[in-house]
């Protein structure tokens, strides 16, 4: 269906090629997961499947790309529409209708679909991404992950026959992204369609029927999972996350692939392993050394009310302690930017107190409360504004009054914090999105704030960005900062945060230490969200362990496996 030779690409203003002689095929009805780190090729490869490339997006392109046979380089992406769909990496800019309905419609209205084929169109494919209940909503006012499935289902309206997806579950929560990737396998069932979905999430890229990771411009493995498998060193050389579980059973020297934590762990017991004793006792009292000090922020029987009438909050009681690394977590839609926001006077109660230090915030200045409560935004764009890195950070301190001296002193040590130091004169926007996220960390940073509010601060980085930005953010939470992130990715909540307050419907349905909240995977459960696969293979050996490294830590050889034996872990 799909077939790439010798495809190279540079971009008009680029000295290097983004892509470098690529040549591969998807088959009719193949379902192809695309990998690769920041920088890859990976989007722009996809962009030449639609004739974005070359037609709209301008630049050096040598090769062939045949879509059915056909070359595709003839025609442009308008006179692709009705075949291939794309979902791109910013779904944001796709969205433009003043209600929910109307996005859907617009591309089969375009199309020449009769009116009753468009409305059954519009309310399948709106079931299909759980939005019949917004369908007349404007798309401004929908959450990031609903303004994503909006996208898919703009798409998907036209019934294309080749469907391209860019991250598209990159802003949803774990139970919208197993909706989505249920609803994607469905289509698959009832149409001849063709998938190629870019995604970091390796994990769950199991059941795709190939990977195709990209390095450099280059294809750099291609196979089935099952083949990738055991191959996370060589994943993880080139960027990219390797399969969580494989990594697990080679640490132990298990030579099983694994499908989910159930069969993990009933391998590893087979293997002869089994929780230390003692180990759930220790774990939980180095928990216990690295409580919170004293109360920096209440919230206070807090709701809110939204304009539309959406109630957003209802009677919300929390402390955050001076030192805490807190995850706030739930489904999209829960209320978790709406609580943040309201924790440095962007948003006013609607009822009930926001305290900080004791002090309510109503009718305190934004600017003296961003010294003491800095928010970093979803989306860094929405934050970023200067032409230069040195302005975009010097923005803070300069609006609370400090000299220019005192501001040069901040700037420069806010980009040594996040690695950026001395790319001052550099123009934010023509850098990769992880670099922004951390020009708006720096930014935020200048203003010294006591407590920094991260909201997604993972989403669109690759696996080494990801590391990085979590590397960081841990250094300032050891370094005095009081930390909380709103985080999809439940392995970064397991890996970084001490406390979870899990939210759904407006309300705080749980709060406690990460260890204790994660063990009731029940009660987690009931918003939908799931425990990472290493924190599932725990629970059910009985080793509540939130990382890789603890849980191989905290195995230890209980019997012999029978007619075998299997090398321990490596020191």
């Amino acid at each position: 269906m799909i077939r790439l030779e010798h495809i190279s690409f540079r971009y008009r203003s680029a000295q290097d090629p983004v892509l470098r002689d690529v040549s591969c095929h998807i088959r009719r009805g193949e379902l192809v997961g695309l990998l690769g780190r920041s920088g890859s090729g990976r989007s722009t490869l996809a962009s030449t499947l639609n004739g974005t490339i070359p037609h709209l997006v301008r630049g050096d392109l040598t090769g062939r790309v045949l879509i059915d046979g056909q070359d595709i380089r003839t025609q442009r992406p308008r006179d692709l529409a009705d075949r291939i769909g794309f979902v791109f990496q910013d779904f944001e800019a796709q969205l433009f209708s003043t209600n929910v309905s109307l996005e859907v419609a617009f591309g089969p209205e375009n199309l020449g679909v009769h009116p009753t084929e468009i409305a059954r169109r519009v309310n399948s494919c709106l079931g299909v991404v759980r939005l019949s209940h917004l369908s007349h909503k404007a798309p401004a006012a929908l959450s990031g992950g609903q303004k994503q499935r909006l996208a898919l289902a703009s798409v998907l309206a036209l019934e294309p026959t080749v469907l391209i997806l860019d991250e598209p579950t990159s802003d949803l929560d774990p139970a919208g992204r197993r909706e989505l990737l249920e609803a994607i396998r469905s289509i698959r069932r009832t149409r001849d369609l063709t998938l190629v979905m870019i995604d970091p999430e390796t994990d769950e890229m199991g059941w795709v029927d190939r990977l195709i990771v990209l390095d450099q411009g280059r294809v750099a493995m291609d196979g089935t999972p099952a083949a990738l498998w055991d191959r996370a060193d060589e994943m993880d050389a080139l960027g990219v996350k390797g399969f969580t579980l494989a990594k697990l059973a080679r640490c132990l020297g298990v030579s099983e692939r694994w499908v989910d934590a159930d069969a993990a762990a009933n391998a590893i017991r087979t293997a002869g392993w089994g929780g230390a004793p003692g180990v759930a006792a220790r774990l939980r009292l180095a928990d216990a050394a690295h409580a919170g000090g004293e109360v920096l922020l209440e919230v206070d029987g807090v709701a809110h009310r939204y304009p539309d009438g959406t109630e957003a909050l209802r009677d919300v009681h929390c402390a955050i302690r001076r030192g805490e690394f807190v995850a706030i977590l739930g489904q999209n839609g829960s209320g978790k930017t709406t609580l943040v926001k309201h924790l440095n006077g962007i948003l006013t109660p609607s009822a009930g107190e926001i305290r900080l230090r004791g002090k309510s915030l109503r009718g305190q200045p934004a600017t003296a409360l961003s010294r003491r409560v800095g928010l970093v935004f979803q989306n860094p764009d929405h934050q970023i504004f200067a032409e230069r890195i040195w302005d975009e950070v010097a923005f803070g301190p300069r609006l609370q009054g400090l000299a220019e001296v005192a501001v040069a002193a901040r700037v420069e040590e806010a980009l040594e914090a996040v690695g950026l130091a001395g790319m001052g004169d550099l123009d934010p926007f023509i850098l990769t999105k992880g670099t922004r996220q951390r020009i708006a960390v720096a930014s935020t940073l200048a203003t010294k704030p006591e407590v920094i509010i991260l909201d997604e601060p993972t989403t669109g980085l690759d696996h080494a960005e990801l590391q990085g930005m979590m590397a960081l953010i841990r250094r300032l939470n050891e370094a005095g900062h009081t930390i909380l992130i709103i985080t999809h990715a439940m392995d970064i909540a397991a890996a970084y945060a001490r406390r979870v307050v899990l939210m759904q419907g407006g309300r705080i349905l749980r709060d406690g230490p990460t260890r204790e909240v994660f063990a009731d995977e029940a009660g987690i459960g009931q918003t939908g969200l799931t425990p990472p696969p290493i924190v599932q293979v725990g629970n059910r050996l009985g080793v509540p362990a939130l990382t890789l490294d603890e849980l191989v830590s905290c195995l230890s050889r209980t019997a012999e496996p029978p007619n075998r034996r299997t090398p321990g872990p490596p020191p």
